[in-house]
């Protein structure tokens, strides 16, 4: 019984129970000015007042549906008042009420409806809202022995005192009104106030490029750090074993200027992350390849370069793509075959960016398609319409080669 009991009355002491009354009163505040403007609507009797505050605002509300920030002014009340708990903007935007101005006819569609809607409940429960009270007050003039006539309400001209039975009687009904109408007026704005098709399409566009965005950063981090780290243990064993002073000054020049660089794309990489950042660091292109380059010359590696065509023209995400394809190229022969002669050629022309890189293979050679790093080079490639392979050529050397089609990109 004690269940039963704080089932009925759970609702009675939950704040948002008169939040989303308050939400019906308001819904009449429409008819009521239009009532003043009618002239004869107050001086009616009984029921026709409140049906003539019902009808009179209706061509307003159809009007009022066709202006496109209409609907996001019902939404932001909605979220308000007919959904309980903190209303911070993550917890707003999981109410499944949507703010965004009408977009399409579809949309003011469901504005128009939702304001007819909140009209065709709002009046009755205002109604409700001021003739039960009185009723009550009714019931108990009349269990005192007082003759009672209230306008729109019926005489009772016979007061007897069993009329007190009767006086909790219309506040539990306007009670229970209020909380019914409160319900479906909450579950009717997830479905005439929820995003629209096109607003679901969009937050899921904007989440998926957060998430590509993620992604990528990642492999921002695993091709640079992962660069910086293989060039540093390099330089430091080849520095222990060579023994020479001046060499390990070299060595240690070298772990700085990486290091350097490491640093410098770890902090780009952060400021990216923070949305408070609007101007992060540039990130490096192919037109700063050199230092890619002298990176694996410092590590004991021969480099023969061939750079040609203008690097410094390419548009922007296939020189930045092509330098981090590089870069993680040139740690992957690093980490596998170690110092070894390394053949670099990068060459643009009109049509297309191509990559390529050459070592000898190595005496243990790694499976060509382990690997994070060759992956990321790979899904770089794809993602800018292109296509990259890695593996043994006919030489007998290690060759990852790379093109990026230019033309669609200028």
């Amino acid at each position: 019984m004690s269940f039963s009991l704080s089932t009925v009355f759970r609702p009675l002491t939950r704040a948002v129970t008169y939040t989303r009354w308050l939400h019906q009163l308001i819904a009449s505040v429409a008819g009521t000015l239009a009532g003043f403007v009618h002239g004869g609507t107050f001086r009616s009797t009984g029921m026709e007042v409140w049906l003539w505050i019902a009808v009179l605002p209706v061509p307003v509300l159809l009007t009022a549906a066709l202006i496109p920030a209409v609907r996001r002014v019902e939404g932001l009340q909605a979220q308000l008042l007919l959904t309980p708990g903190p209303h911070g903007p993550e917890e707003r935007a999981g109410t499944g009420i949507s703010t965004s101005p009408s977009l399409s006819w579809r949309d003011r569609g469901r504005t128009a409806g939702w304001l007819l809607l909140r009209l065709a409940v709002g009046v009755p429960v205002s109604a409700l809202t001021v003739q039960l009270p009185v009723l009550s007050f009714a019931f108990l003039q009349a269990a005192a022995g007082h003759r009672t006539h209230f306008r729109g309400l019926p005489a009772i001209d016979a007061p007897h005192g069993w009329y007190a039975l009767l006086v909790p009687l219309p506040l539990v009904v306007l009670l229970a009104v209020a909380v019914w109408a409160g319900s479906l007026m909450a579950a009717a704005a997830g479905r005439l106030l929820g995003p629209s098709a096109a607003e679901r399409l969009a937050v899921l566009e904007a989440r998926t490029e957060r998430i590509l965005e993620h992604n990528r950063l990642a492999q921002e981090l695993h091709d640079s750090i992962g660069h910086a780290l293989t060039v540093t243990v390099l330089q430091a064993g080849a520095a222990r074993a060579a023994g020479s002073p001046e060499f390990t000054d070299r060595a240690l020049a070298a772990v700085e200027e990486t290091g350097r660089q490491a640093l410098t794309d770890l902090e780009r990489a952060l400021r990216l992350l923070r949305e408070d950042v609007p101007h992060p660091a540039a990130r490096p292109v192919l037109a700063d390849a050199e230092r890619l380059l002298e990176s694996a010359r410092a590590a004991g590696s021969t480099v023969r370069a061939e750079l040609s065509g203008p690097l410094a023209a390419l548009p922007g995400p296939v020189s930045r793509e092509g330098y981090r394809m590089v870069q993680e190229a040139l740690t992957n022969v690093l980490r596998h075959a170690g110092p070894v002669p390394v053949s670099v050629r990068i060459a643009a022309d009109a049509d297309a960016l191509e990559l390529e890189v050459r070592n000898p293979m190595p005496a243990s050679p790694a499976p060509a398609a382990v690997g994070r790093g060759l992956r990321g080079l790979r899904e770089r490639a794809v993602l800018l319409g292109g296509k990259a392979v890695a593996g043994p050529d006919e030489d007998g050397e290690w060759r990852v080669h790379a093109r990026l089609p230019l033309a669609r990109l200028r």
